[in-house]
């Protein structure tokens, strides 16, 4: 394990698979120390387990970043665990794709509550904290998709769009507290195994078995933000397939 120039107390969101779990592994060998949340609780402790064995600080919380009450625990146990919150990532998300027509309403709300709705509540648990610290940083995982639409992901592109407007208000908003966004491309993940019409599920596992980049690249981006002094806010990173139309 390498040492970060500064150890910070990270907490991740949708942690147990993707790039929440590609992030904590990079982050943890960097020597940050980390809360892990998601819904998936074996993965999630599994993976704690394992990057303890390897010498790192990880803790891990079940979460659900659709509920209030549930997020903030989560960073009721962050500051409980360590003292402080420095850096919040929030990176749960789903992707259940099809086109409006389809009138899939519950997976709408689903996409909203999960990809809008939990980045809000994130901040909403962690941004009163940092402030009364003088300092943190707030990384909200977006996607290519909050900067264009493409058919069958309108209501997706809405919610990533969505949380790269609510990311630049805030840090607008904010002198101590810096904001990044990261919007990654065709990423290897789980996002395309659930939900959605069956047509545009397959169309987009193609697309990201054809194209997409390891989640460790993405890992790589956010600890880049991650890692700069504090007077230092890297405000927005695309990172995409070279490929990726």
């Amino acid at each position: 394990m390498t040492t970060s120039a500064e150890s910070k107390t990270v907490l991740v969101t949708g942690a147990s698979s993707g790039i929440g779990e590609a992030t904590a592994r990079r982050l943890a060998g960097l020597g940050h120390r980390l809360l892990l949340g998601a819904r998936r609780t074996v993965r999630l402790a599994s993976l704690a387990e394992e990057l303890r064995a390897g010498g790192s600080s990880v803790v891990h919380r079940e979460l659900d970043v659709t509920s209030l009450d549930s997020v903030h625990a989560f960073a009721a146990a962050g500051i409980e665990e360590y003292g402080r919150v420095d850096v919040l990532i929030n990176n749960a998300g789903v992707m259940p794709l099809s086109p409006i027509a389809d009138l899939r309403i519950a997976e709408w709300e689903q996409m909203i509550d999960v990809n809008l709705r939990g980045v809000l509540y994130g901040i909403a648990a962690v941004l009163p904290h940092m402030q009364r610290q003088g300092g943190g940083h707030i990384v909200n995982v977006a996607s290519t998709s909050g900067h264009r639409v493409d058919p069958t992901a309108a209501v997706y592109c809405a919610t990533k769009f969505g949380v790269v407007a609510l990311s630049e208000g805030l840090r607008q908003e904010s002198r101590d507290v810096r904001v990044t966004v990261v919007s990654p491309g065709f990423t290897q993940s789980e996002l395309t195994h659930r939900g959605g019409s069956a047509e545009s599920r397959a169309a987009a596992r193609a697309a990201a078995e054809r194209l997409a980049i390891p989640a460790s690249t993405i890992a790589d981006a956010i600890a880049f933000a991650v890692d700069q002094p504090m007077q230092v806010d890297v405000n927005e990173l695309i990172v995409r397939p070279t490929a990726q139309g």
